[in-house]
């Protein structure tokens, strides 16, 4: 099969022919359909998440079909179409999962970083992870919702219910969240580059009311902010952007330091966190949710060869919505 190989941190990606992956004991094989590009893809190829298995294949946005199926699978059959998350594998049995944080389980393994990933013809997973893909969605419509979908919901579950939600970096998981809060009746700002006007028209043509400078004054105190940019300095603008009892949510895997700022702007019951992982029930929510909005991914495709050309363009800013790699 045709893979896409990561060989060495801060090297592109290489097109080159791989054995076809055979499933093991409660995995499945897919033949690949697509994979969307992630900005986490970027921070392993870069190096920034630091404990890639290599050589390797990267992405975790995967849609497929069913093609083989290993010993002790159940509930999962040839041709059945399903999505593959971020989250490969989890032990079921560690403090944190015996606790019900199974997106915190010591002994996880993940998808496009510990184990092989999309960007290929054909991949493995387990059968337990993966999520049934909903009607209505074509393949390349559905892989977004694997990861900027699935972490973006799970960031936006933690955000309370106030009216007024500040996205910080529009790409993406804020496409695809800004949907899903206009529908639930929430009121969107969206925060970007001073002057990137174009992605500002684009937030406010999927119903945010107001784009800005995401270092610049919100226009109102927000409720909540989710920052889904990989920038430290967006939290302190952020925290001063939130009213008392203000919730700001890190969405990202990976950031660069945050700044110091005066507690001043934390006091008053502001909350700071983080989201990381996700969970089998936030897949099954999100991918339940998403038809009802319902929810339309902008999608900028490439084939699987250009790969690079496409994790070029997210570097630079250059995609509107998210970018998909085409396999079959």
């Amino acid at each position: 099969m045709q893979a896409m190989l990561l060989e060495r941190a801060g090297t592109p990606l290489r097109l080159t022919d791989l054995p076809t992956p055979e499933p093991g004991p409660g995995e499945v094989r897919l033949d690949v359909a697509a994979c969307a590009v992630c900005r986490t893809d970027l921070h392993v190829i870069d190096g920034e998440l630091t404990e890639p298995k290599l050589p390797l294949v990267v992405g975790h946005q995967i849609v497929g079909r069913v093609s083989a199926v290993g010993p002790d699978v159940t509930g999962l059959r040839l041709g059945d179409r399903v999505g593959v998350p971020w989250v490969a594998y989890i032990d079921g049995t560690c403090e944190q999962c015996r606790a019900g944080r199974e997106n915190l389980c010591v002994n996880a393994r993940f998808t496009g970083y510990t184990v092989d990933g999309g960007y290929a013809e054909q991949t493995v997973a387990r059968a337990d992870v993966c999520l049934r893909i909903p009607e209505g969605y074509t393949d390349v419509q559905a892989a977004p919702l694997l990861c900027a979908g699935l972490i973006g919901y799970r960031a936006y579950r933690f955000t309370g219910d106030g009216p007024r939600l500040g996205l910080y970096g529009f790409g993406d998981s804020a496409h695809i969240l800004t949907q899903v809060a206009r529908h639930q009746g929430r009121r969107v700002f969206a925060f970007t580059r001073a002057n990137d006007t174009e992605t500002q028209r684009f937030a406010m043509s999927l119903g945010a009311e107001w784009a800005g400078d995401a270092l610049g004054p919100s226009p109102e105190p927000l409720d909540a902010a989710i920052i889904f940019a990989p920038a430290g300095e967006l939290v302190p603008a952020a925290l001063r952007a939130v009213g008392p009892g203000g919730i700001v949510v890190c969405a990202g895997i990976h950031m660069s330091d945050i700044p110091s700022f005066p507690y001043a702007i934390l006091w008053q019951e502001r909350v700071l966190r983080s989201v990381a992982n996700l969970t089998h029930d936030d897949g099954l929510e999100f991918l339940r949710i998403a038809p009802e909005v319902p929810v339309r991914t902008a999608v900028q495709e490439f084939p699987l060869a250009a790969a690079n050309e496409a994790l070029a363009s997210l570097r630079g800013g250059r995609i509107h919505g998210a970018a998909v790699l085409t396999v079959r």
